[in-house]
């Protein structure tokens, strides 16, 4: 993130030898509550469409990418979060089955919520779904926290169907732009109360410690390879070491206990792969993979499961299936 990007600082309206700042008049101080106002009730009434499923104006969605641009610009690559918190994986366009999560695990602001990546893609309702997830990131700052997966980029999104939704519901690109342009500073991982490591791939061997992750340049496409492709594509393995699976590569559970020793962590949290019963423990419960998309493609037949941390960090899974719609195949 450049310099330019990462500093808000205001003009210095004070003179040099004044001893005090100067007063701010009753009209400046209306003029600025009514932004805050104004910013209040956009959001309120974004989200109220939102809802019930309409998706926003164009010129709606770029006002509020840039919102959004400068709630994440605050962001860490290694976001913390506090408990509780309820840690979801992969949405891919069911907006009905990220309705029916929230019905589940509680509606925000009452719950806190933590989503690993992959909004996008694959399910018939991705437009609605990232607008309303970013709207509910950019009005509960402190509540909502949006990770970034591998769907979450420009390449990906043009082959799996993001970049086609926006086009038919927009009549042109412009709106897949503008997302696509915010996903770049989506944080990369999350840390639940200093224990909880959370993204959506894996580990790299590139990377060894949170710092390292601290480190990295987010504000671009996704690499091809190197250490920010492994952390959104990498996948947990039964084999020991590292292994090739490109993009990204697979990793053992000797791996895995050493990253959480090193790094002072009892879990590693992540989302990228399908399983069946929407979670799934892994290398001696050192991992967890979550899926969060019911019926993935509308015919996979898995269940879908989102994990409660509570204040003591102990966890506990809900599992749910998909949504009733019209229209859709759906698996009893």
């Amino acid at each position: 993130m450049s310099d330019s990007d990462s500093i808000n600082s205001e003009p210095n309206t004070t003179s040099p030898t004044s001893p005090s700042p100067p007063s701010v008049s009753p009209s400046a101080s209306q003029n600025l509550l009514s932004t805050e106002e104004k910013r209040y009730n956009d959001l309120e009434g974004w989200l109220s469409k939102l809802s019930v499923g309409t998706p926003l104006a164009e010129s709606e969605v770029k006002h509020l990418c840039e919102k959004a641009r400068e709630t994440l610009m605050n962001e860490s690559n290694v976001q913390p979060v506090s408990a509780p918190v309820t840690i979801c994986g992969n949405i891919h366009g069911q907006w009905h089955d990220l309705i029916e999560l929230y019905r589940i695990g509680g509606s925000v602001p009452d719950t806190n919520y933590l989503f690993m990546g992959n909004y996008v893609d694959q399910g018939y309702y991705s437009v609605e779904t990232v607008t309303m997830l970013v709207c509910l990131k950019v009005r509960y700052p402190d509540r909502v926290f949006i990770l970034r997966g591998n769907h979450e980029s420009r390449q990906i999104t043009q082959v799996y169907g993001f970049y086609d939704e926006c086009f038919r519901k927009y009549g042109s690109v412009t709106v897949w732009k503008l997302f696509t342009d915010l996903f770049d500073y989506l944080p990369l991982t999350a840390l639940v109360q200093n224990q909880v490591f959370c993204l959506h791939g894996g580990l790299s061997p590139y990377i060894n410690t949170l710092d390292h992750v601290r480190q990295l340049d987010r504000v671009q496409e996704v690499p091809h390879e190197g250490p920010m492709c492994d952390l959104l594509w990498s996948d947990p393995d039964e084999r020991s070491g590292w292994g090739i699976c490109r993009p990204g590569l697979t990793f053992g559970q000797d791996i895995t206990e050493k990253f959480n020793y090193k790094n002072g962590l009892n879990l590693v949290s992540r989302a990228h792969q399908l399983v069946m019963d929407g979670y799934n423990w892994s290398h001696e419960m050192n991992l967890v993979t979550i899926f969060s998309a019911p019926n993935y493609c509308y015919r996979c037949g898995n269940q879908a499961a989102i994990m409660e941390v509570d204040e003591d960090l102990n966890k506990s899974f809900l599992q749910f299936d998909p949504a009733p719609r019209r229209g859709e195949p759906h698996v009893n």
